[in-house]
């Protein structure tokens, strides 16, 4: 009784196909190119005074969170994920952006009205 065992290729990646070198390339250049954004505000426009501190807080924080999607989705292969996966993690992430925005907001409130504990 010989048993045949056909072997292919695929073994179920075929979405993971579309990582190629080229898109590995292609999403390191994003990320370097929102970097080097991120550095130019942090760096140049807030310091000189072409964008205040708040909006390049915000500008910051979305760039940031921009990263972190092309990271999750490609690097950690994430964007080839069943839907509930997904799902969970853009639920989670809404909280944490959330979390951070409270945080800003209360620590904004007590800057301006504790000053006198200082």
């Amino acid at each position: 009784m010989a048993h045949e065992h056909s072997h292919t290729t695929e073994h179920g990646h075929g979405e993971h196909a579309t990582m190629s070198k080229g898109k590995i390339w292609q999403v390191f250049f994003y990320l370097l190119g929102i970097t080097v954004i991120e550095f130019i505000i942090a760096l140049v426009l807030i310091p000189k005074g072409f964008m205040s501190q708040g909006i390049g807080n915000f500008v910051y924080i979305v760039l940031t969170l921009v990263k972190a999607f092309y990271i999750i989705a490609y690097f950690m292969h994430l964007k080839f994920e069943k839907y509930a996966l997904i799902t969970s993690l853009t639920i989670s992430l809404i909280f944490i952006v959330y979390f951070i925005v409270l945080l800003l907001t209360e620590g904004s409130y007590l800057n301006e009205h504790m000053t006198h504990l200082k």
